[in-house]
């Protein structure tokens, strides 16, 4: 590698993006440039007696591997952020020719041999944890891509990747053009009775940037969620329903349809795994999981649903008698505005109403209060840092002596071009060589509604929990003290556990201490009132039942469709409805087409893994018992959770993480009592 000045800004590896000079015309060359002076060098590594060090080829070899990732981050990332047609070009080419690079690298026997000649060399016993752990992860890894595979086999293999890399990215793509493709215009403001005055002003301004009258609806969720919510009007919501469940499928708009791609991704899957001589992708899949097999999965999923049946029937049946009481049948449409109506009939409580108590200035300063108390670290903004768009802000956590420890940029309203959901994702990892440390850099991105005049962004609950949860995967990949890229952070960390700090962090935000750090009116500054929080808390397992069974179904349908399914013969939407059969209790309409925009499982890496958010559940809600038990703000537990799981990052099994932190394997029953399920009869 050149230690020159590099013309590129994308090559300027050493530095944090610089995301204003970025232009799609110069991911083409920069990634021909990278790509060259990474395959020289390594040829180079490889051409030399393989040594018994760390230093004589591995060392170096994860090294370039790293830097290949780095280079790709803000590519990706512009992607998914701020999305155009030349980004999209150049980042579908640049794609292709990276998954083609990953593929031979990782299938090179050679590569392969020297990590095994450092595996069963005399030094290997020396490693640090982290780095036998790599080594072992990598061989491990090399085997599922194919390294040992004859000549022909590889090269399909091989070449099944390269398609997997294009069918999953348009998979994606199409999801979101169809998502932005979607737009109702009404005039009639009776219509939008009951939608948040918040909705509405921004539906008057995107109606009036396009020189139309009226009130412009979107399917994305800051428009979305809340008209389904709260608009009376039961066609409007039926209308946005059907537009929504039927995204990137044959009955929306057909310039999006999902379903050849979807087919071909699972028969692609289902090829791989054959090749390797696993019975099917979701073997394949788990070989890097906490779960032994797919049975195992299978078992855990089923003993959810029929612990969770009886409750979810009922639960069921007040949302009909609900409806009834309104004069109509209950239909899938009606859930939401159904279950809100009942809940604020139930409770005395309307998550809308609390949204004046989470404006996103102060959630944030409490989440970072909440961090600060819990790991002693510090956070702090620095600006001059370039963004990819105005409303984003760069962030960084620092040890007490002013050292940093990690960094984040915050992009948290939603925007037209922005995929849409919640995520957290590496702008580069922790790493330290004998150039130095490199400390650790997230993205963690939201789709809020944006700021309206001189208020801030006001958050729902359910909102502030996403951003919870996001930053609990942020702070698992920044707080980390691996030093091995490859198993710091989130890295080498099993799929099923990789939820744990995320899900783990949603559980403060039920507590009144956190809340009183997080909430205050925007405008007044009063807490949260006292009955007002205990009726948010009685609401927590409103409805647990039927949200559990929701997440057994795509789970369940996501095991089916890679171990038993076959997609040249079967159909996808015939499936999911035998599983609705089988373990819902509340219907989807035959025109639902849910697995046509299922992009955790089909674009997303959940591929057979979906399970994990139930199973990663089970371990945070089995940990945030310590804290219920000691206090949400004991000093000696945070800490403790930041030296066992944190800290640890991949370098070790999360099992053994688990019990070095609560003493004893994890437990169902915490699951089970934080849903309100704990004394449900099995059926």
């Amino acid at each position: 590698m050149s230690d020159r000045e590099p013309t590129n800004p994308l090559l300027a590896l050493d530095s944090l993006p610089q995301f204003d000079a970025i232009d799609p015309a110069q991911i083409g060359p920069a990634l021909a440039d990278l790509l060259r002076a990474t395959e020289a060098r390594i040829e180079e590594i490889l051409a030399r007696e393989p040594g018994t060090a760390w230093e004589d080829g591995v060392g170096p070899l994860e090294t370039l591997e790293w830097r290949l990732k780095r280079f790709w981050s803000p590519i990706s990332h512009l992607h998914a952020v701020k999305d155009s047609p030349a980004l999209r070009a150049a980042y579908n080419e640049g794609l292709t020719r990276l998954t083609r690079f990953q593929t031979s690298y990782a299938q090179d026997e050679r590569v392969y041999n020297v990590y095994a000649h450092l595996a069963n060399g005399p030094r290997f016993a020396a490693l640090t944890r982290a780095q036998k752990r790599l080594v072992e992860n990598a061989l491990r890894d090399m085997r599922l891509s194919g390294v040992a595979l004859a000549k022909g086999p590889k090269a399909r293999f091989k070449a099944i990747q390269e398609r997997l890399a294009e069918c999953t990215s348009r998979f994606e793509q199409n999801v979101l053009d169809a998502t932005d493709a979607f737009s109702l215009v009404i005039t009639d403001p009776a219509r939008l009775a009951g939608v948040p005055e918040s909705v509405l002003t921004q539906a008057r301004a995107d109606a009036q940037q396009e020189g139309r009258e009226g009130y412009r609806l979107t399917l994305q969720a800051p428009c979305y969620v809340p008209v389904m919510t709260y608009a009376h009007d039961r066609e409007l919501r039926r209308d946005m329903y059907e537009a929504y469940v039927t995204r990137a499928s044959s009955l929306g708009d057909t310039r999006f349809d999902n379903e050849a791609l979807a087919r071909e991704i699972l028969d692609l899957r289902r090829e791989a795994a054959d090749i390797l001589g696993y019975p099917n992708y979701a073997e394949y899949s788990l070989a890097t999981k906490m779960a032994k097999d797919a049975a195992e999965v299978m078992d855990f999923l089923h003993d959810l649903a029929s612990r969770s049946r009886a409750a979810a029937l009922r639960e069921l049946a007040d949302l009909q008698a609900a409806a009834a009481a309104d004069g109509h049948v209950f239909e899938a449409w009606d859930s939401a505005y159904t279950s809100e109506r009942l809940k604020e009939q139930r409770y005395r409580f309307s998550e809308e109403a609390l949204r004046p108590y989470f404006p996103l200035p102060k959630v944030l300063a409490g989440l970072f209060a909440l961090t600060e108390r819990l790991y002693d670290v510090r956070i702090c903004e620095r600006v001059g840092v370039p963004t990819w768009h105005p409303d984003v802000r760069f962030y960084e956590i620092q040890e007490r002596d002013g050292r940093v420890r990690g960094q984040f940029y915050t992009d948290l309203y939603a925007r037209a071009h922005k995929r849409g959901g919640a995520w957290m994702d590496e702008c580069c990892v922790r790493e330290k060589t004998a150039r130095g440390e490199t400390a650790p850099v997230a993205y963690l991105t939201c789709n809020f509604s944006s700021p309206q005049g001189d208020e801030p962004a006001l958050l729902r609950h359910d909102e502030v929990e996403t951003l919870f949860h996001e930053f609990g995967h942020g702070l698992h990949h920044m707080l980390t003290r691996v030093d091995e890229p490859s198993v710091a952070g989130i890295n080498g960390v099993p799929w099923d556990a990789v939820e744990l700090p995320s899900q783990f962090m949603e559980n403060f935000c039920w507590e009144r201490e956190v809340i009183d750090l997080i909430g205050a009116h925007y405008r007044t500054g009063e807490p949260l009132p006292d009955d007002v929080f205990q009726r948010l808390k009685a609401t927590r397992s409103y409805q647990a039942a039927l949200k559990m069974l929701r997440q057994v179904e795509f789970a369940l349908f996501d095991m089916r469709l890679h171990t038993d399914f076959d997609p040249r013969t079967q159909s996808l939407h015939a499936l999911i409805e035998e599983v609705r059969s089988e373990v819902a209790v509340m219907k989807a309409p035959s025109w639902n087409r849910f697995e046509n925009s299922f992009t955790h499982i089909f674009a997303g890496g959940y591929a057979a893994g979906y399970y994990s958010y139930k199973w990663a559940e089970v371990l945070s809600a089995d940990a945030f018992g310590l804290f219920e038990e000691r206090g949400v703000f004991d000093r000696e537990t945070g800490l403790s959770f930041l030296k066992n799981i944190l800290e640890r990052g991949g370098e070790a099994d999360p099992r053994e993480l688990f019990r070095n932190f609560r003493g004893r394997p994890p437990q169902i029953d915490a699951l089970l009592k934080q849903s309100g399920l704990a004394s449900q009869e099995v059926g």
